[in-house]
């Protein structure tokens, strides 16, 4: 049994660098390589390509990087693991199978699915499944007949099960994002299913290197401190037996494994830190210990768990309606004046009341709150963008942009993108499931012609009730005076953040640059000020979580984008731009705050 191993992960979503898994191969040794394809709502995606070609529903990227990855894969002994499956992993795991035969290579393959509820849907209504809607508690009766993808949360187990089988190469179809990087380590270590605490700690290390690049040095606050985004290497976790693990990535690659880039990895998409849900264990976020112990290497410890709730997340997608976007050019003088005209002429000239519309003036501040749009450009992209359940408006609306060109103020230009297209829009519907309505299928191909078939099923066990939280004491604190003359300063001064969302939530995790900052912001930073800062942008309530041993906060922000996924008609749908407009904020700190900076 081994005491160490080394996971390299080469894609954080469908439609990441092809080139990847070639360099993570080649780039040094590793045992394992996850990649993960799926988002919520690639499975509508994938189900609307099988529709129109039965044999799909997988992504196809993953087949074009085998062609030239498989003897590398093969000759390193490297086995590999990913939910590229999407809503036909069979399909792709024996499209794996002739690639491999092709080449000359015998290796078995492993196939994960039965996350796949689409068609049981009134069978388990009939059994007891409300499936509400998490996020708002809407009935889901009536969306049922509208669902056009079902797909359940599977974690490790199966996959443990197709690595204990032999596999070397692994696609699932909705298996977690940190599911793919768990199994592994469960596998090698034979870490038990109910040792919370090392669960968790894999399911930390699966969150951190499931987006990819954006664990070592991509989207990362302090970009500039990033010595080359050139070849830039994928993160890698090297994990202990006894659950400490170290970040880091291969040697002469570009990015940064920091303990910055670390901290914002673990916050991006961050609920209540105290309780991060997977179908594997509940992490407890607040109990991770980060030190950077060298240049590309960050060491995690100290992390606990505890179980898994009873409940499985579903993540569904149903047909609602219509949408169009598209936009002018405008240049000149005066443009956010001439951008006013123009709108009002084109809303009249369309003549319709959509169900939602939106106007952004893109390169003016529009994905900011109004209060730092406070500079005039030359040049902007007045976008419009609407959505409606009568396709006939959607038409007129599509009609009605060109038209402005020849027939408004002077400086416009064609839009770039010509007509807008309407879009059928597929909206996001999670809810819970039973475990015990639930099973994952395990199938193992050999290139012997031979398939071996198991299922998993997932009863209820005692002690696995509603999320727990970490029993961590908390410490009290008594507030620091800060000393000295208040400075107005920007908040990136005192922190960096990261976001992104969650539907129609965005969270944002602000990091201290330093321990007087954190007392500082912990003090000043509150949810109510953020809300106020991010007025007309954020709809819903605003909540604060402390994050201690991180020195952060982390604000979940309700109602933030426009509806949120393919709903939203925000340029920025996903928030990832809402952590920076929150640093450029203006606050008033006292010197000895600043002080400590240096």
């Amino acid at each position: 049994m081994k005491k160490k191993i080394r996971i390299g992960n080469a894609g954080g979503y469908w439609g990441d660098d092809l080139d990847a898994l070639y360099r993570q191969l080649k780039g040094g040794d590793l045992d394992y390589i996850t990649m993960d394809f799926l988002a919520e709502i690639t499975m509508s995606i994938l189900r609307k390509q099988q529709l129109r070609n039965p044999a799909l529903g997988y992504a196809k990227d993953f087949l074009t990087q085998l062609e030239t990855c498989m003897p590398l894969i093969v000759d390193k002994n490297v086995r590999v693991i990913t939910n590229a499956g999407g809503i036909n992993p069979v399909g792709l795991g024996r499209e794996i199978l002739k690639l491999a035969r092709r080449q000359g290579y015998d290796i078995k393959v492993g196939v994960v699915y039965g996350d796949d509820i689409t068609n049981q849907l009134y069978e388990l209504t009939a059994a007891g499944e409300k499936f509400t809607n998490m996020e708002n508690g809407a009935d889901f009766a009536g969306v049922r007949h509208q669902v056009t993808s079902a797909n359940v949360y599977l974690g490790a187990e199966p996959v443990v099960a197709a690595l204990d089988a032999g596999c070397q190469i692994i696609v699932t179809g909705r298996v977690t994002d940190t599911g793919i990087t768990m199994a592994p380590m469960i596998h090698e270590f034979g870490w038990a299913m109910d040792d919370w605490d090392l669960m968790a700690s894999g399911l930390v290390a699966g969150h951190i290197i499931e987006c990819g690049a954006q664990g070592s040095g991509g989207n990362i606050t302090d970009w500039e401190d990033v010595p080359s985004f050139h070849n830039i290497g994928y993160p890698i976790i090297e994990m202990h037996k006894d659950g400490t693990f170290y970040v880091t990535k291969h040697a002469r690659t570009g990015g940064l494994i920091c303990e910055k880039s670390v901290k914002e990895q673990l916050v991006y998409e961050m609920g209540n830190p105290a309780q991060y849900i997977s179908p594997d264990c509940v992490a407890y976020f607040d109990t991770i210990k980060v030190a950077e112990v060298k240049t590309n290497r960050v060491k995690i410890s100290g992390v606990r768990g505890g179980p898994s709730p009873a409940m499985l997340k579903v993540s569904m997608s149903y047909e609602d309606g219509w949408k169009a976007a598209g936009e002018v050019l405008i240049s000149g003088p005066n443009v956010r004046k001439k951008a006013e005209v123009v709108e009002s002429i084109f809303w009249k000239k369309v003549g319709h009341k959509f169900e939602k519309t939106h106007t952004a003036l893109v390169g003016a501040g529009s994905i900011w709150p109004d209060r730092l749009s406070s500079y005039e450009p030359n040049e902007i992209y007045l976008r419009f963008g609407v959505c409606d359940h009568d396709l006939n408006k959607i038409n007129d609306f599509s009609k009605a942009l060109p038209a402005l060109i020849l027939a408004g103020p002077s400086g416009m230009a064609v839009s770039t993108g010509g007509r807008p297209r309407a879009q059928g829009v597929v909206a996001y519907w999670p809810a819970l499931i039973r475990r015990d309505h639930c099973s994952a299928k395990v199938l193992v191909l050999g290139t012997d012609g031979q398939e071996d078939f198991s299922e998993i099923q997932f009863p209820m066990r005692d002690g696995m009730g509603d999320p727990v939280f970490s029993d961590e004491p908390k410490v009290a604190r008594t507030p620091r005076k800060h000393k000295g003359a208040l400075k107005e300063v920007s908040l990136s001064k005192l922190c960096y953040a990261r976001s992104g969302d969650k539907g129609d939530m965005c969270n944002i995790g602000l990091l201290a640059r330093s321990p007087l900052v954190y007392d500082w912001i912990q003090e000043n930073i509150t949810a109510r000020m953020v809300k106020r800062f991010f007025k007309g942008k954020v709809l819903g309530k605003v909540t604060r979580f402390e994050l201690d041993n991180l020195q952060g906060l982390n604000f979940l922000m309700d109602g933030s984008l426009g509806g949120g996924g393919t709903t939203s008609l925000l340029v920025d749908p996903q928030g990832k731009t809402m952590s920076q407009a929150l640093l450029q904020m203006k606050v008033k700190v006292p010197s000895s705050v600043l002080k400590d900076l240096s």
